[in-house]
C-alpha cells in the first residue's frame, strides 16, 4: 500500500503569524493533529503538531501571544505519494515524529500520520469488503 492510499487530503495550511490558539482551533475543528506552516519569506514549508502546541502551553507560554513560527519544525522530512507505507513508517521511526507532509511537485497534497498507517495495516481494515464507488 502507498502513502497516497493512506494520507489525509485535508491539509490545513497556516501562516507563521497565526497564534498557537488559532492553530489549535483550526486543527481541532478539522480533527487533525498537524498543520502545514507556510512562510515563503524564510523557511518555506514547515509543520506544527498538536504536541508542539501542548508542549508550549504546558511550559507556561501564552497561546494568544506565541506564534506558529516559534514552534514550527522547519527541518522537515517530506513524503511522496508513491512511497510505500513501510518507507513512511521508517522515516517516522528514524526521525522520531508522527506526521509527514506529502508533496507532489511543489505543493503539499496531504499529510500521513502514524494513525493513518496503523489503520491501513490493521487486520480489521484488511477484512472489510471493498466498497464500490462510482
Amino acid at each position: 500500500m502507498l502513502v497516497r492510499d493512506a494520507m489525509s487530503t485535508v491539509v490545513l495550511t497556516i501562516g507563521p503569524t497565526h497564534t498557537l490558539r488559532q492553530a489549535a482551533r483550526l486543527m481541532s475543528a478539522r480533527r487533525i493533529g498537524a498543520a502545514v506552516v507556510h512562510d515563503p519569506d524564510t523557511f518555506g514549508l514547515g509543520i506544527i503538531t498538536e504536541r508542539d502546541i501542548l508542549d508550549a502551553v504546558g511550559s507556561g507560554l501564552d497561546p494568544d501571544r506565541e506564534t506558529a513560527s516559534a514552534h514550527t519544525t522547519t527541518d522537515v522530512v517530506f513524503a511522496a505519494p508513491a512511497w510505500t507505507l513501510e518507507e513512511a513508517a521508517e522515516a517516522m521511526t528514524h526521525g522520531g515524529f508522527r506526521h509527514l507532509i506529502v508533496l507532489d511537485g511543489d505543493g503539499a497534497v496531504g499529510v500521513v500520520s502514524v494513525r493513518d498507517i496503523i489503520r491501513c495495516w490493521s487486520p480489521a481494515r484488511r477484512r472489510r469488503p471493498a466498497v464500490a464507488t462510482g
